[in-house]
């Protein structure tokens, strides 16, 4: 069984909705989630905010967090998370913003850094990871990660669920 599998099985049974904010990722975690029969019961939506003005216009990330700390930062993850499950009314939302390469890493935030936010009702969380490989392997990287934090978030445990992408 597959993450995304596990993922939409562990929320039809939980009575819960989930939403995606992806940058980086390129709508990856929806899609992966909504190859699953049944999902459409309890994914809302997803948002992909490659464009820093649809992370400000649509999903509320604040201009000040965009100009002072980078689209790709904690602050900007959380925003996006927070935003995406309020605008799309999901009980859990995940957010992914990094910098997939091969280019636009810089000596602070190299290439492969990817920051990840979490909300649901109790607050939001990020988390920070830096992925080795291409972009595709990167990205991948990601999406599963992603997909993970939204099973933790359930309460489930993925141990028997394998990468949902080829």
């Amino acid at each position: 069984m597959t993450r995304a599998e596990k993922l939409v099985q562990t929320l039809i049974k939980r009575n819960l909705r989930c939403a995606t904010a992806e940058s980086c990722t390129g709508g990856g975690v929806g899609y992966a989630i909504t190859g699953v029969p049944g999902s459409s019961t309890v994914f809302t939506g997803g948002v992909i905010s490659y464009n820093n003005s649809v992370k400000h216009g649509i999903l509320g990330v604040p201009e000040e967090v965009l100009v002072t700390k980078g689209a790709v930062s904690s602050e900007c993850a959380a925003a996006m998370a927070d935003g995406v499950r309020r605008q799309l009314a999901a009980d859990i939302a995940v957010s992914i913003t990094g910098i997939a390469g091969p280019g636009g890493g810089s000596a602070e935030k190299p290439v492969g850094l990817v920051w990840f936010g979490l909300a649901s009702a109790t607050g939001v969380t990020t988390e920070k990871k830096i992925f080795s490989g291409n972009r595709e392997a990167v990205r991948s990287a990601a999406i599963e990660h992603a997909l993970g934090l939204l099973l933790d978030a359930t309460g489930c445990n993925d141990a028997d669920a394998t990468a949902s992408i080829t």
